[in-house]
C-alpha cells in the first residue's frame, strides 16, 4: 500500500483536461484527488480512468459556502484552497497541471509524495542551522557544535518542493531571462530558520492540514482583484509567521518535479505589477508582526493576523481591508466545514 494513502489528499486546480495525470499514475493512483475546476462551471473536463477523485466547480463552491464563497478566488489557481477546506485528511499535497515527473541525476523517476511524506514525518530544526542540512536523513547527522538540547527538533508542518526546467520567476525576471532553465538538481532538504520568510510556491507543496491548514489561505486573486500571482506568496508569509509562533517547522528543497510550461511574462506583469511595489511594505510588515501568546492554534493566530493586516496594511490600498475580510470569512468557512466532534 502507498504510504499514507488513507491520510493524504492531492489537490489540483485546473481549467483543462487532466491528461498530465497519466504520467503521475504510478505515484498518484493510490491517493484520493480533489480537483477544483476554475472558470466556466459548465465546461467538461476529462480525468483519466482509474483515479479516485471528487471535482468541484464554482457553482459547487457557491452552494457549499453561500454568502462567504467570495473568499475563494475565481479565475485564478488560488481557488485550490477550496480543496484544503473540503478535505478530511491529515495531509495535503497540491500540484499544478503543467507539472510532470522529474528524474534524479541517476535517471530514476522522482516520487514526490514519498519525499514530501518523509519531510513531514521527520522533525525540522528552525532554531539552529545545521550545515549538513537535514540531520535526520540517512547518511547525515548533526555537526560538531550543534546544541544537544535542540537535536529533537520540532514538528514539521510544511514541505516545500522545487522544480526543474521552468523556474518560478516573476515577470521582470522572465523578460530578462526568457531562455533560462533550471538544470541544477541540489540533493538537499533544509529547514527555513525561525524569523526568516521565504517565497512559497504552490505548484509542489505539502502540509499537515490539522496543524497549519487554517493558515493556508491563498488570498483574493484573479477576477475582480487588483493583483495576481501572489496567492501562494501570501499563504507562505502568513503560514511562516504562524509556524514560527507555534513552534512548527517549514522545510524546502527536495522533491523536484518538472515544470513544463512558462506562462506569458506580459500577462504576468499585468497581474504582478502592484504586488511588486506592495511587497516592499508587505514583507517588512510580516518581518515585524508578533502574535499573542494566548493564541495557540493556527485558527486563532490567523484571525489575529487578519486584524493586523487590516490595521497594518490597509493604508497601502483598500484591497487589504477586503483581504482581511476574506481572511476572516475563510476561517468561518474552515470552522463550518471542519466542526470538531
Amino acid at each position: 500500500m502507498a504510504e499514507l494513502a488513507d491520510k493524504l489528499d492531492i489537490v489540483i486546480p485546473t481549467i483543462r483536461n487532466l491528461d498530465f495525470l497519466e504520467m503521475w499514475r504510478p505515484f498518484f493512483q493510490p491517493y484520493h484527488l480533489i480537483i477544483v475546476k476554475d472558470g466556466d462551471p459548465t465546461k467538461t473536463i476529462s480525468v483519466p480512468e482509474g483515479f479516485d477523485y471528487e471535482m468541484y466547480t464554482r457553482t459547487d463552491i457557491e452552494r457549499i459556502l453561500g454568502d462567504k464563497a467570495s473568499c475563494i478566488s475565481f479565475k485564478d489557481s488560488a481557488c485550490r484552497c477550496f480543496g484544503f477546506l473540503v478535505s478530511k485528511k491529515q495531509y495535503i499535497f497540491t500540484i499544478d497541471d503543467d507539472c510532470f515527473v522529474a528524474k534524479n541525476p541517476s535517471g530514476e523517476d522522482i516520487n514526490v509524495l514519498q519525499q514530501h511524506i518523509r519531510n513531514l514525518l521527520t522533525p525540522s530544526t528552525p532554531y539552529f542551522f545545521n550545515t549538513l542540512y537535514d540531520p535526520y536523513r540517512e547518511g547525515a547527522d548533526f555537526v560538531r557544535g550543534y546544541p544537544f538540547s535542540l537535536r529533537e527538533g520540532v514538528t514539521t508542518a510544511v514541505s516545500h518542493g522545487l522544480w526543474l526546467n521552468i523556474p518560478d520567476y516573476d515577470a521582470p525576471t522572465q523578460m530578462v531571462k526568457p531562455r533560462e532553465r533550471n538544470e541544477r538538481y541540489v540533493d538537499a532538504v533544509m529547514t527555513v530558520p525561525k524569523g526568516t520568510l521565504f517565497p512559497m510556491c504552490g505548484m509542489n507543496l505539502a502540509f499537515e492540514r490539522n496543524l497549519i491548514g487554517p493558515a493556508m489561505y491563498f488570498g483574493l486573486m484573479g477576477e475582480g482583484q487588483p493583483i495576481g500571482r501572489y496567492d501562494d506568496m501570501w499563504a507562505g508569509w502568513c503560514t511562516k509567521v504562524i509556524c514560527d509562533h507555534l513552534g512548527l517547522g517549514v522545510k524546502t528543497g527536495l522533491p523536484y518535479l518538472w515544470h513544463s510550461k512558462a506562462s506569458n511574462p506580459f500577462v504576468n506583469l499585468r497581474k504582478e505589477y502592484k504586488g511588486i511595489f506592495w511587497q516592499e511594505e508587505i514583507i517588512p510588515f510580516f518581518q515585524a508582526v508578533t502574535l499573542s501568546k494566548e493564541n495557540t492554534t493556527s485558527e486563532a493566530c490567523y484571525l489575529e493576523l487578519a486584524e493586523k493586516v487590516r490595521t497594518g496594511l490597509g493604508h497601502i490600498d483598500p484591497y487589504f481591508t477586503k483581504l482581511a475580510d476574506g481572511m476572516n470569512n475563510w476561517i468561518a468557512c474552515w470552522q463550518q466545514l471542519n466542526k470538531k466532534e
